[in-house]
């Protein structure tokens, strides 16, 4: 009877710490998945200002009168004066583009005015597309001096002068680096505020890259990326 009592007390405590053996661990797992629901969700910034480094500078030119033989002679000598002035200035022949002069008829136009002095009007368009914008910025504010010698350049919403940053590629991994830098600060901050320590990261999202610019300074560009990450707490 003894050995009896024995054995089922034996067989009491090993169910009692079987019991609480898997109280333990049902505890912890329940601990560990609410920690998995746990998180906080952060925006990360980078921002840089750079200078574009490629200008298209379209160049317009117009020509009017009667005689079409005349008009294109005063094309070409136009066409002469700003390639002159161009390479002059340090513009070289591949940053050129040269179009075909356009002729149009204003006599054959549905709406003709009765006080038509000129048939006829040649228009031109020299492009430079260059990456020496500073030096192409120069050139833009030395205008005048093609007026001086008889060549007016149009001013025409077709043609807009056009500053581009082609380099954003090189940059990308330094951005995003610093973006996801400044998301885990300010994740930090918010686990220190809550008495929670920050854990590793449960998702992240990369925003889309922006570059825009103001239009009084075309030139400088500002480039931004926000990243979306999300961390643990525990």
């Amino acid at each position: 009877m003894k050995k009896c009592n024995l054995k089922m007390s034996g067989l009491g405590i090993c169910i009692m710490i079987g019991l609480m053996v898997l109280g333990n661990c049902v505890g912890n797992g329940m601990k560990r998945f609410a920690d998995k629901d746990r998180y906080v969700t952060v925006k990360g910034l980078a921002e840089r200002e750079v200078m574009a480094n490629k200008v298209v500078w379209p160049l317009p030119f117009n020509c009017v009168g009667n005689n079409l033989e005349e008009l294109y002679n005063e094309v070409e000598k136009s066409k002469s004066t700003i390639l002159t002035f161009l390479q002059k200035n340090g513009i070289t022949t591949d940053e050129i583009v040269l179009s075909a002069p356009k002729v149009t008829d204003r006599e054959a136009q549905s709406y003709t005015p009765d006080n038509l002095k000129y048939r006829y009007q040649v228009e031109s368009v020299i492009t430079i597309i260059s990456m020496q914008v500073e030096k192409v910025m120069q050139l833009m504010n030395s205008q005048a001096d093609l007026m001086k010698q008889g060549v007016a350049i149009g001013e025409d919403y077709r043609y807009q002068t056009q500053f581009d940053f082609t380099l954003l590629n090189e940059l990308k991994p330094e951005m995003i680096e610093e973006a996801t830098r400044n998301a885990r600060a300010v994740a930090q901050k918010f686990a220190d505020d809550s008495k929670s320590e920050l854990g590793g990261i449960r998702q992240a999202s990369q925003g889309q890259f922006s570059i825009t610019s103001d239009q009084n300074t075309p030139q400088l560009k500002k480039i931004r990326v926000v990243t979306t990450v999300d961390y643990f707490l525990k």
